[in-house]
């Protein structure tokens, strides 16, 4: 199973290479035609401290979560944790940041099976609240997220699952279940409250991120009020697929294949749209190791 699984995230790696290189080939020469003047390179370092206040505050939404769970977690510790073990997905393998997280997390006295769901709840949420943004966006006619009548009913049965199985009444059944096979002390209630709150904080980040992507976009070509939700829409469906479909660690190539797809039919020149996702790439990592940088340095304290 696993060689099997190791094949089809090649393939789609392969696949989705191939459609960006293809798509960089077929437009070279406008991408190196482009320039960036000053009010530009403004642009893109307040795209760069959106992103980073984005990851920050992603690390307040995970904080919140934990919280949730009845664990005692400062804001100090839990910023400084997450915002260290961010960058470990790009790790081959793509669950080191997973694995850091609730090590860090067992190590303060919880349990590993309120560990382990804690740490799975934050992406189980990303994904539902980029899931929704697209959705709505799909009945609203900003973006066409599949032509296929049963693809959309699969992807709004997904959502509803995810929503009703964050529903304490299940997860509290499942952490105590574990426990009991596990001969452990067990009690009733472990997550205390729906994680609504949690899942608005999922989609504030998306927005943030989505802010920092226009910022970038902004920084080659005008942008008017009227293609902002088709940007975010499109953004927070390939954001999605970048955290789902098996690919290169931290979403590589498929986020950047799916939204070349998605704006290569919109007004904007699709010579601009592959500088700003290769350069929102780069502005992505760099925010992502500052925060590294920001959680080991200034708050190991």
């Amino acid at each position: 199973m696993s060689s099997i699984k190791a094949y089809i995230k090649w393939i789609v790696l392969g696949v989705t290479l191939f459609f960006i290189i293809a798509t960089f080939k077929n437009h070279w020469q406008a991408v190196t035609e482009i320039k960036i003047n000053s009010q530009g390179w403004l642009l893109l370092l307040l795209a760069l401290t959106v992103t980073l206040f984005a990851h920050i505050w992603s690390a307040i939404v995970w904080i919140k979560i934990l919280q949730l769970f009845k664990q005692s977690c400062q804001y100090q510790w839990g910023l400084k944790i997450y915002l260290v073990t961010n960058i470990y997905k790009y790790l081959p393998g793509n669950v080191g940041h997973f694995y850091a997280k609730i090590s860090a997390i067992s190590k303060q006295g919880a349990s590993l099976s309120i560990a382990s769901l804690s740490v799975l709840l934050e992406p189980l949420l990303m994904a539902a609240a980029a899931l929704l943004i697209a959705l709505l966006s799909h009945s609203i006619g900003l973006i066409e997220t599949t032509k296929n009548l049963n693809i959309l009913f699969l992807q709004c049965f997904l959502l509803i699952s995810v929503l009703v199985g964050i529903h304490p009444f299940v997860i509290n059944r499942v952490i105590y279940f574990i426990k009991k096979e596990k001969n452990q002390d067990r009690e009733n209630i472990y997550l205390q409250q729906y994680p609504g709150i949690i899942l608005l904080g999922e989609i504030v980040f998306l927005l943030l991120r989505s802010s920092g992507f226009i910022l970038a976009l902004m920084a080659f070509v005008s942008i008017t009020l009227q293609q902002i939700p088709m940007i975010v829409s499109a953004f927070s469906f390939a954001w999605l697929l970048g955290l789902v479909i098996p690919g290169a660690p931290g979403g590589l190539v498929v986020f950047e294949a799916t939204i070349i797809g998605l704006l290569e039919t919109s007004s904007l020149p699709i010579e601009v749209v592959l500088t700003t996702i290769a350069i929102f790439r780069i502005i992505s990592i760099l925010a992502e190791v500052i925060g590294a940088g920001l959680g080991y340095f200034g708050l190991n304290r």
